[in-house]
């Protein structure tokens, strides 16, 4: 059976391929490793870069003519297509193969002037008319011209690809019409893949405007970055873009998955299959990534900006990249979660989270806030917000992530303050997120001392502070004793402002204005109140206890010295009926004379009348200056 490379009209031993023709070789073309033993004349007849080799050399006839092509494109495979085609033989142009045999053409200077339909012009109209209007021959194209790109960039091979594919892009797939011969085979109307006419129940997803995201995710970075450019010429979506840029970054960059949401990955289409995977550095690609993604807002896109700036963080990029990615996320603080704020410290510091990353996008936030209306909304979950409600999300989020954060063991009070402090006064309208934060600190950290802890306070506006807030700290074992005070002045405020707002109410006496007016005068005293004010009014209280228990135990004493009285009253009662007169019984004692029961008992009564009436004067008064 004779060999199927012998019936191609040429052969291979070992590194060197030999025409069939059967007659003696004149001329030896070497590329790379490989020789080429030829003859003269089909070579010289076609290609103007050979014959002008032959006839700059000094070679006699009899002898062998040796040609060495430097970077040749393609190297020895597309020659040996090409040899083929100058003997005659069948030649088959594919996507894979016209951008290489097209430049491989151009440095061999195989034009019309040196041969009738030569493989110059051969191969570029095939690839203006089989390439440009067909979307999967144009990404095999585009991904085999890789290796010849600087030829390529000469010929405007790689240009044209380009623009055929964001035209492409950018166009609806359905008004193609039918039959439409998109991915390599007809399509029925309904989208099913037609085989020889008949209906697969395949079916492509075509009408979706990410339909092409996973085809263009197999080019090279380069290649990848001029496409994208390309489109935002030509006027595609930004959300577009903005999807195909994270998708092919999810692709290449596999810690993203982790923070992919719920955007799962794409189903591959028909062209994926031809497409072989594209090496990709990570690092270039990240900093490439970052020039091309647009200034917008979406909680997504944020998300996805968060993931990219952890990838950075591992990769160690450089500086100017890790200072973009936070800038970008810091324009939509108020967009992003907890979950993705948490990024782990990958350098050598002792603690857990990299908490001055953060600390650098919500200065970002703060600086950058007021030109986020300048962006353009148009795009999808492109929104900006309001700048009060943004500020309130974002002092929440802080809050619940120095919370978060609270518990590792290495957390110094200084990265904690410095968050904290970092939102301006206004941004919180309570402050019980950051009390509970702090709180949780000094539960997680007990060996910290009362200076730093009175520092952290410090941040806190106890007057901001809610009442269930307020009753929780007065009774905080873990707070400063001036911290405390402070919190039970202000918690006295709240219920004194609370106690007004109610009587004012039921008793219809003053408007409802009259006690937001009342809470803000009490707050405005509150400010004004100094430390010394708080000692004197618990002082105070203390002695207003004292003086009523005082007073209790003497109301006592009366009371146990008039049941006294009392007794000793029915006592003389009972001996009357024994001695005939009283008076002569107090002379007979030598006593002096004692009035009569009844004489007594009106003065009696009149002594206890006057001890009730103190007793209950005393207590009246004293419940008076309590109150």
């Amino acid at each position: 059976m004779i060999p199927a490379q012998k019936l191609s009209g040429f052969h291979r031993q070992g590194h060197a391929w030999f025409c069939n023709a059967g007659l003696p070789s004149d001329i030896t073309i070497s590329i790379e490793d490989i020789t080429f033993h030829l003859h003269m004349f089909p070579l010289i007849s076609r290609c103007r870069k050979i014959a002008r080799s032959h006839e700059e050399s000094k070679n006699t006839k009899g002898k062998t003519l040796t040609i060495e092509l430097e970077e040749f494109p393609g190297g020895p495979d597309i020659f040996l297509i090409v040899a083929k085609f100058c003997y005659g033989f069948r030649v088959e142009l594919t996507a894979r193969n016209v951008a290489l045999v097209y430049c491989a053409a151009d440095y061999l200077e195989m034009t019309d002037e040196f041969g009738e339909d030569n493989l110059l012009p051969k191969s570029e109209s095939f690839f203006h008319k089989s390439v440009l209007h067909n979307w999967k021959e144009c990404i095999l194209a585009l991904q085999s011209s890789e290796p010849v790109l600087p030829r390529a960039e000469k010929l405007q091979l790689v240009s044209k690809c380009l623009n055929s594919l964001s035209m492409m892009a950018c166009t609806d797939p359905s008004l193609f019409g039918w039959p439409m011969k998109m991915y390599g085979s007809f399509q029925s109307p309904g989208g099913s893949i037609l085989w020889n006419g008949i209906n697969t129940g395949a079916r492509i997803r075509s009408s979706e405007s990410d339909w092409w995201f996973e085809d263009i995710s197999y080019l090279s970075v380069s290649l990848f970055e001029r496409l994208i450019k390309t489109m935002q010429k030509r006027g595609i979506r930004p959300e577009n873009l903005v999807g195909a840029i994270m998708y092919y970054s999810r692709k290449h960059l596999p810690g993203l998955g982790r923070w992919r949401g719920e955007q799962g990955g794409k189903t591959r289409t028909v062209a994926s299959f031809s497409l072989s995977p594209a090496t990709v550095d990570q690092k270039v690609l990240l900093e490439s990534i970052e020039k091309l993604l647009p200034e917008k807002k979406g909680e997504s896109f944020c998300r996805f900006l968060l993931g990219l700036l952890r990838v950075a963080l591992i990769l160690n990029v450089n500086q100017t990249c890790k200072d973009s990615l936070e800038r970008r996320i810091g324009m939509q603080l108020d967009l992003a979660t907890l979950d993705s704020l948490l990024i782990p410290t990958y350098s050598d510091s002792d603690t857990l989270y990299n908490t001055g990353c953060i600390e650098r996008i919500v200065h970002y936030f703060i600086t950058i806030e007021s030109n986020l209306t300048a962006f353009s909304p148009s795009s999808l979950e492109m929104q900006a917000s309001p700048s009060p409600e943004s500020l309130r999300k974002v002092a929440k989020l802080i809050d619940s992530y120095i919370a978060e954060i609270a518990s590792d063991a290495n957390l110094k009070p200084e990265p904690v303050r410095a968050l904290a402090e970092a939102l301006p006064d206004p941004s919180r309208s309570l402050h019980d997120g950051l009390y509970r934060a702090l709180d949780i600190y000094f539960q997680a950290h007990p060996c910290v001392s009362d200076k730093e802890k009175e520092e952290l306070c410090n941040i806190i506006e106890f007057r901001k502070l809610s009442i269930d807030a307020c009753a929780h700290a007065s009774q905080n074992k873990r707070l400063p004793l001036r911290v405390v005070l402070q919190v039970l002045y202000f918690e006295q405020m709240h219920l004194r402002s609370a106690l007004t707002g109610c009587l004012n109410t039921l008793d219809g006496e003053i408007a409802p204005t009259a006690a937001v007016a009342a809470t803000s005068l009490g707050d405005t005293a509150g400010e004004i109140v100094q430390r010394d004010g708080w000692v004197k009014f618990v002082h105070e209280n203390k002695v207003l206890k004292v003086d009523m228990n005082r007073i209790s135990s003497r109301v006592g004493e009366l009371e146990e010295e008039f049941s006294k009285i009392k007794q000793e009253m029915k006592t003389v009662t009972k001996s009357h009926s024994s001695f005939s007169s009283p008076r002569l019984i107090a002379r007979k004692f030598g006593c002096k004379l004692v009035p009569r029961p009844s004489d007594a008992q009106p003065e009696s009564l009149n002594r206890s009348g006057s001890v009730e009436r103190a007793r209950r004067s005393l207590k009246s008064r004293h419940s008076e200056s309590f109150s």
